[in-house]
């Protein structure tokens, strides 16, 4: 299987199914001097773990990481580092009349177009669980970035058309709140909502919001591998993802040039590096550092500009439901399912820390990669003493 390897220095490959032995990672290019272990690489993964609340499946899986290379004495030492949790509590018994059709919203069917097999337990590679890989390795870019001074931080933006205020955001109760939202009062609502759709036997979808501060200007690359462009490749590989917003997204459709261009103020932050507290004003616009507002989202021309990235990713209602639906078995013929396991009636709030840390991954490997841009700084950075 291609395609299971992101980055360009910074590299990750994940590997491992659902209902396999186990998942996990391996991070190469990291540089050596990380402090990092086991124990908070652990916060991470007990944020997308299941079992937490009645929004997530009941699938009772610890998810504790063990690190098998790389690390030393609390550092990387700059070789690869491999991660692995295993899997505990994998009922595949559940799965074993899904061999035989397939679930509408799944990749039961593609898999199968592309493969002629498929690991039909849990969905193989393409079920969720994959993304813990994803998080043992976006833990280690988190603590990377924020020695430089870069932070990331993702919430849960909105529920079905429950959506947090903007004025109301503050980051201490993300953690508060069941779904991850910053607003708790929109936090009240949408978990009703979710509510109302479990007793119906149904789902939900929703939004994720991430925002980085603290990025220097300076960081992407024109063309091709624009830090927009990689990071809207990164989120749009977790597997739920529909759609990715960086900035304004989608309202520049309805805005107008004179509105949507961020006008220059001629002053520039002495310090590229400062962490901004608060991502929005009082009326719900992203904050800029040097502009008169950030339509723009932080990036111009595909490469930072010094303010606050904001990006947006759009979640599915989860495909797997209770309720009676239509499909195909393997030989074309119609037939009703109830689709059995555990499932989350929501993906949302787990896939939050999944946000954060492909956007991490995407931030921290553009940064290594712009450390080469300007021979006057590789001249600076070799000729020191």
């Amino acid at each position: 299987m291609a395609g299971s390897t992101f980055g360009n220095i910074f590299k990750i490959t994940t590997w491992g199914e659902s209902h396999g032995k186990a998942i996990g990672v391996v991070v190469d290019g990291c540089p050596a001097g990380i402090e990092i272990d086991e124990d908070l690489i652990q916060v991470y993964l007990d944020r997308r773990k299941p079992g937490q609340n009645r929004f997530s499946t009941q699938r009772n899986e610890s998810d504790q990481v063990e690190i098998l290379s790389g690390v030393f004495e609390g550092k990387t030492t700059g070789t690869p580092i491999s991660m692995l949790v295993k899997n505990e509590d994998h009922h595949s018994a559940d799965y074993s009349e899904i061999a035989s059709y397939y679930r509408p919203g799944h990749a039961d069917f593609t898999y199968d177009e592309k493969y002629g097999f498929r690991d039909y337990r849990g969905g193989g590679r393409s079920s969720g669980r994959e993304t813990i890989g994803r998080v043992a390795a976006g833990a280690i870019a988190l603590e990377a970035l924020k020695q430089m001074g870069v932070y990331v931080n993702a919430y849960t933006s909105q529920i079905g058309n429950v959506k947090v205020d903007r004025t109301k955001i503050e980051l201490q109760n993300i953690l508060k709140s069941p779904i991850y939202m910053p607003d708790l009062d929109a936090s009240k609502r949408a978990t009703e909502a979710l509510d109302f759709a479990r007793s119906e036997m149904d789902s939900m979808g929703g939004m994720v919001d991430c925002v980085v501060t603290g990025l220097p200007s300076g960081v992407g690359e024109p063309v091709f591998d624009k830090l927009n462009a990689n990071i809207a490749k990164a989120v749009m590989s977790i597997g739920a993802v529909k759609c990715v917003q960086i900035g304004d997204g989608l309202d520049v459709v309805i805005s107008k040039g004179s509105d949507n261009n961020d006008e220059f103020t001629g002053e520039k932050p002495s310090d590229n590096k400062q962490r901004i507290k608060h991502f929005f004003d009082e009326d719900g616009n992203l904050i800029s550092n040097i502009k008169s507002s950030n339509h723009a989202g932080g990036i111009l021309g595909g490469i930072s500009d010094s303010d606050p990235i904001l990006v947006s990713a759009a979640f599915k209602p989860t495909p797997s439901i209770a309720k009676t639906q239509k499909t195909i078995n393997k030989f074309g013929e119609q037939i009703d399912i109830n689709i059995k396991g555990r499932h989350d009636p929501i993906i949302v709030p787990r896939a939050v820390v999944v946000v954060e840390a492909m956007v991490a991954l995407t931030v921290f490997d553009s940064l290594l990669v712009s450390m080469t841009s300007r021979m006057d700084r590789i001249v600076d950075f070799f000729s020191r003493k």
